[in-house]
């Protein structure tokens, strides 16, 4: 056990007759069940009370990561009831919250925002600096600003500090790991020798493609690259695994050869499909960075400008970026076996760097 983590239970015991540290985790998106199992699970001495948003897969995976949870509002399709359900959350989460002595959450300003109005502390995580190269984004700078108003931020190295300092944190507060928020569950994953068998494909290889998040206020773009992504690689005989977004995705697929497309009819563990994966292909940064931080070759076709970790990732030779179609399936037709050899090496010490820091500032707060 680590200095660090042996310092939850003897402060824990000094200030709370041996009680454990009472921690509120609320899952708010697909990545999060992940992020959260493999973090609190390395912390001895803490209990988890979790709450989970209805948003895409995120209920699903909780569920099957063994949580235990109360699920509290629901994110939306329609861009202008997504901006009201965020407020309406936040209410809701101060409502419902658990009994805590500290809240963590990531890239979830309803979270942070609910245990304030509360009293409880909170440990914030993210990596979304996109206000530090983009002006007037006006719906993401508020959300910088609500993410400042955690008692600690936690950021990788690469992240632009300034995005939260300069809208109300405490410098003191915000603090850097060497790495990505990616290693810390990959880090855990165990990955199933039977997945493959899932897929239609009788063993033979496949990429993963995620389309981009059209509505998404920091995405530009007025229109996807996947209908011609889809065609060109299921066209030179390369299978794929392809997962819409929601329901207007779906249709990126039609008169595509079947034959070589899979759309899973439920969720399916997108560690497993990046673990088994010729190639990972997303029009967002975390399916990517996921990928690479297993080693397993990574596109990002993001359409807009690239947050810090993006950019760092891309320029060591680890995230191959493009817009181009044909250029995409030619990369992807230049890998080889050796090429998608994955490896958890890497995330593994993040993982380790990230459960210490998260047991220091847990020791803190809770003293």
């Amino acid at each position: 056990m680590s200095d660090a983590v042996g310092s939850i239970r003897a402060s824990t015991n000094a200030a709370a007759d041996d009680r454990p540290v009472d921690v509120w985790v609320d899952l708010a998106s697909p990545c999060h069940p992940f992020f959260f199992a493999a973090l609190t699970d390395s912390l001895p001495d803490v209990r988890t009370a979790v709450t989970v948003r209805e948003k895409t897969e995120t209920v699903p995976l909780a569920r099957e990561l063994g949580f235990d949870f109360r699920t509290v509002g629901r994110d939306y399709e329609n861009p202008t009831l997504r901006k009201l359900g965020i407020p309406l959350r936040t209410a809701q989460l101060a409502l419902r919250m658990p009994t805590a002595d500290v809240a963590l959450s990531s890239r979830n300003a309803m979270c942070v925002l609910a245990a304030k109005a509360r009293g409880v502390p909170s440990i914030h995580y993210t990596d979304n600096d996109i206000c530090a190269y983009v002006d007037g984004l006006r719906s993401e700078e508020l959300y910088h600003r609500l993410e400042a108003q955690a008692t600690h931020n936690v950021v990788p190295a690469a992240f632009r500090t300034e995005v939260l300092t300069d809208r109300g944190a405490d410098p003191d507060r915000v603090h850097s790991y060497d790495g990505y928020k990616e290693d810390v569950y990959v880090a855990t994953f165990e990955p199933d020798p039977t997945f493959p068998e899932r897929l239609p494909f009788d063993g033979e290889a496949f990429v993963v493609v995620r389309p981009e998040a059209l509505s998404a206020t920091y995405v530009d773009a007025e229109r996807s690259i996947v209908p011609e992504l889809l065609a060109d690689a299921t066209a030179r005989g390369i299978n794929v695994v392809y997962l819409p977004r929601d329901s207007g995705d779906r249709a990126f697929a039609e008169g595509v050869d079947e034959s070589r497309l899979y759309v899973p009819p439920e969720a399916l563990s997108g560690l497993d499909l990046a673990w088994h994966a010729r190639c990972v292909l997303t029009g967002s940064g975390t399916m990517a960075r996921e990928a690479a931080r297993m080693q397993t070759p990574a596109v990002s076709f993001f359409p807009s400008t690239r947050i810090s970790v993006d950019q760092a990732l891309i320029e060591a030779g680890d995230v191959y970026h493009s817009r181009d179609p044909e250029a995409i399936v030619d990369y992807v037709e230049s890998l080889s076996n050796r090429d998608a050899r994955s490896d958890l090496s890497t995330a593994k010490r993040v993982h380790r760097e990230v459960v210490d820091l998260t047991a220091d500032l847990i020791t803190e707060v809770s003293e």
